[in-house]
C-alpha cells in the first residue's frame, strides 16, 4: 500500500524522484544549454564540460541528453569517475564497451578502446559519445593522460567526443600543466545554475503532474520557502517538497504551507 501522504494527496506515484523517465524530465534552460553544447561537441569530435554545484540537475541534464539520442546513430559511453588511476577508468570504458576489462597492462587497454572505437565508427557507422560524470574525482596524472584515448589517425579523426561533468573544481583540474593537452580540446562550457523562484513554481508543479495531480499543492509561501531552503538547487528542492507533503498530511492539511517546508527542513543536512 502507498504511504499515507500519497493516499491522502491521491498521488499516483513516489513524487519529486530521481527515476522519472527521460521524456517527462523538465526541459529547462539549463538543459538546453547542455544539449546544444553536447550536440556541437558531437559535430566537433571535441570535448565539453558541464558543471555545477551538487545536486544541481548536472546527471539529470545527462540523461536526458543522451537518452534522446538515436540509439541506431549513436552509442553513449557513460562512466563515473573514481579516485582510482587511468587503468581504472579504461576498465570502466572497456566494461561500456562490453568488453573484457582484466588487462593489467596499460597499452593493451588502450589499444583495446581504440581498436573497439575504430569499428563501431567504421564498420558500424556509429558516431561515439563518452561521457564521464563526476569527472572532478579524476587524479590529475589521469587529466595529464586522457587526451591520448581521444587522440586516432595522427590526431586527425574526432572519432569520441568527451563529455566531464563534475563540480566547480573541475576547472581547476584542467589549469594544472600536466592538463593542457586535454583543456585545449575543449570547445564548450556550460554551468548549471539554481533555478530562479519562478521555475521552481513551475518544476515543483510539473513533477505533482508526474504523480498525477494537477491542482497546486504548494501555496506561495512554500514555493519561496523551497526556493530558498534549497537555493534553487533541483535534489535539495526535491527533498524540501517531499518533506513538506509528508508534514502536511499529517497535518491533514490539504496544501502544503512554509511552515510545513521548515519542520520538513530540521530532517535534512
Amino acid at each position: 500500500m502507498p504511504p499515507q501522504y500519497r493516499l491522502f494527496f491521491e498521488l499516483a506515484r513516489e513524487p519529486f524522484g530521481a527515476d522519472i523517465p527521460a521524456d517527462k524530465i523538465l526541459l529547462t534552460d539549463n538543459i538546453t544549454a547542455v544539449q546544444q553544447r553536447i550536440d556541437y561537441t558531437l559535430r566537433t569530435g571535441a570535448v565539453a564540460l558541464l558543471t555545477g554545484e551538487i545536486g544541481s540537475g548536472k546527471s539529470t541534464a545527462l540523461r536526458y541528453v543522451t537518452q534522446a539520442m538515436h540509439p541506431a546513430e549513436h552509442l553513449c559511453l557513460y562512466v563515473t569517475a573514481t579516485t582510482g588511476s587511468i587503468l581504472e577508468l579504461y576498465r570502466q570504458i572497456l566494461a561500456a564497451l562490453a568488453l573484457d576489462n582484466r588487462g593489467v597492462s596499460r597499452a593493451l587497454m588502450l589499444q583495446t578502446i581504440r581498436q573497439q572505437v575504430l569499428e563501431l565508427t567504421g564498420a558500424k557507422k556509429l558516431k561515439l559519445l563518452l561521457v564521464i560524470d563526476e569527472a572532478s574525482l579524476l587524479r590529475l596524472e589521469v587529466f595529464a593522460e586522457l587526451h591520448t584515448l581521444l587522440q586516432f589517425d595522427m590526431d586527425a579523426k574526432p572519432y569520441l567526443p568527451l563529455v566531464m561533468a563534475g563540480q566547480n573544481n573541475l576547472l581547476d583540474a584542467l589549469s594544472y600543466r600536466t592538463a593542457l593537452p586535454l583543456a585545449s580540446r575543449v570547445v564548450a562550457r556550460s554551468h548549471l545554475e539554481g533555478l530562479h523562484r519562478q521555475q521552481m513554481q513551475h518544476y515543483l508543479q510539473h513533477h505533482l503532474a508526474i504523480a498525477g495531480v494537477t491542482r497546486n499543492l504548494f501555496d506561495d509561501s512554500a514555493v519561496t520557502a523551497i526556493h530558498q531552503g534549497s537555493g534553487g538547487l533541483l535534489r535539495k528542492a526535491n527533498h524540501l517538497a517531499r518533506g513538506a507533503l509528508i508534514v502536511a498530511a499529517k497535518q491533514k492539511s490539504m496544501t502544503v504551507s512554509a511552515e510545513h517546508v521548515r519542520l520538513a527542513a530540521t530532517e535534512l543536512l
